[in-house]
């Protein structure tokens, strides 16, 4: 019997080494240019915010105009580091819960350079006055065709793995994966084809980009950070999902909610009046899904203590957790239509949401991915412990200071908009020097980020014959644990039939 399991094990390990080895180029590829991506955002997050409290900086020059920067920095964030980010987590996640190895990286590749260049692009057309004016889809026209069928050449495969994998179970995390793998392309084909080619009524059209927005954020954003979590939790603890039950309540409440959300942006405006408030109603209910899935999470994590104080992928996750934890309430709190709704539509609060979306609960859930993931696929540690250390504490506590300042100060912001005597700016001032400041303390931490991350690329990274990740000197893994690498941790790993 010991023979036998022997003999298994080593085959897993070698099935693994080949799935790593095979994407090792993709998956770098999107981690590196997406963390350039990401300082660049941050770096135009800066500007943008240093000019809502300081209009005369940079001012001589036309490309750094706030209306140009602003949606510049927000389309590198979503495009340039969300969509790579989860490019990446996707494509090794599949491969490894499909346990087949990728037969088509050098056409992952080419893709991705060609998406890299759609948003190369479509930002520069942004900073060169060319924009469409629409939220999260300013690129100029031509760019989205690029990027959609970028977007099949990329994730096509993933699909194909999924279909021709062994029989067996199917983990929660594939059904999260699988779910924004498929409602992506029909959000933006939708929003780009109903706003490019068969553009109506302006009003229709800004709902169409609210409901763009928010889909983008709940049905494709928050489903790879849920389903990443869920694979990271159980694997790296080596302890069973807390709850399946609750696990599938989270993925049908989100799947069911999420579309309905989005159109409370246009609270006021001349659409029928029931609009705004399904919406408002929709992403208040957003807190089941998102509640659930976090406390499932942090509950798995929780039953190994030791190794959420020493895994670095843990600490990012559970931080992500915490921070979706908060997104949830913050969608109750901002969308109630009697009173907050209303007030805060035009204020600090949307970005702060945004952010506390995309960089507190996606980027922090990415982060932990890419520390488990990178040294499996170069198969070299990371070089310092103390770059790690300094990323998580400013990357949380930067979280902290935006998205909060933002959600908090834009609440103020709004109930000063009443009291027309006194200039609406001297409202948001003070929060805007404090994201301004924050900012460019993420953009410090990011930069030895993407240092980091394009050594281990080039393997300079210490050599280990192990896919390991750091942890404390006096913690032992369980063969289940980080510096294991077993697949299925547990028959809770939560499996559907």
């Amino acid at each position: 019997m010991s023979s036998v399991t022997s003999t298994t094990t080593d085959q897993d390990a070698l099935l693994r080494a080949g799935i790593d080895r095979s994407l090792r180029h993709p998956v770098m590829f999107f981690l590196t240019s997406g963390a350039a991506w990401l300082a660049v955002s941050i770096l135009l997050g800066v500007i943008a915010s240093a000019k809502t409290h300081h209009p005369s900086f940079l001012a001589e020059c036309a490309w750094f105009t706030y209306g140009r920067v602003f949606p510049a920095h927000m389309n590198a964030l979503i495009y340039g580091w969300g969509m790579q980010a989860a490019f990446a987590v996707i494509i090794w996640l599949m491969a490894r819960l499909s346990r087949k190895e990728c037969s088509a990286p050098g056409t992952i590749l080419a893709a991705g350079h060609v998406w890299n260049l759609g948003v190369a692009l479509g930002v520069m057309g942004i900073l060169g006055g060319h924009g469409t004016g629409m939220p999260w889809m300013e690129f100029p026209a031509f760019a989205w065709p690029v990027l959609l069928i970028s977007y099949f050449a990329i994730l096509i495969w993933s699909f194909i793995q999924f279909r021709v994998r062994p029989e067996g179970h199917v983990y929660i995390s594939q059904w999260y994966l699988l779910g924004a793998m498929i409602w992506f392309p029909w959000i933006f084909i939708t929003a780009n084809t109903l706003l490019h080619c068969l553009p109506g009524h302006p009003v229709m059209g800004a709902g169409i980009n609210a409901w763009f927005r928010s889909a983008l954020l709940f049905l494709f954003f928050v489903p790879v950070a849920i389903g990443t979590a869920y694979y990271l939790s159980p694997k790296v603890t080596g302890r069973p999902v807390f709850s399946y039950s609750l696990a599938k309540l989270g993925f049908w409440s989100l799947a069911v909610i999420a579309p309905w959300a989005g159109m409370q942006k246009l609270a006021g405006a001349p659409v029928p009046y029931f609009l705004p408030y399904v919406g408002a109603a929709a992403t208040a209910l957003l807190f089941i899904p998102t509640c659930s899935a976090a406390v499932n999470n942090l509950r798995t994590m929780m039953a190994g203590p030791d190794t959420l104080a020493s895994s670095p992928s843990l600490r990012f996750t559970a931080a992500g957790l915490v921070g979706l934890i908060v997104l949830a309430i913050s969608a109750v709190l901002l969308n109630l239509p009697g009173s907050t709704l209303p007030v805060t539509q035009f204020t600090l609060s949307g970005y702060g949401f945004d952010i506390l979306a995309i960089y507190g609960v996606f980027s922090l859930i990415m982060f932990g991915a890419t520390y488990f993931i990178v040294p499996r696929v170069t198969r070299r540690e990371w070089l310092s412990r103390r770059l790690i250390k300094m990323h998580f504490l400013f990357s949380v506590y930067g979280t902290i200071f935006v998205a909060v300042v933002a959600l908090f100060g834009g609440l103020l912001q709004g109930a000063g908009q009443e009291t027309w005597q006194n200039a609406w700016s001297n409202y948001a001032r003070p929060y805007a020097v404090t994201i301004t400041l924050t900012w460019g303390l993420i953009l410090f931490s990011n930069v030895f980020f993407f240092i980091h991350l394009t050594l281990m690329w080039l393997r300079l990274g210490r050599r280990s014959s192990h896919p390991t990740l750091l942890v404390s000197q006096h913690h032992t893994s369980s063969p289940h644990g980080e510096e294991g690498d077993i697949d299925n941790a547990g028959p809770g790993h939560a499996h559907a039939h």
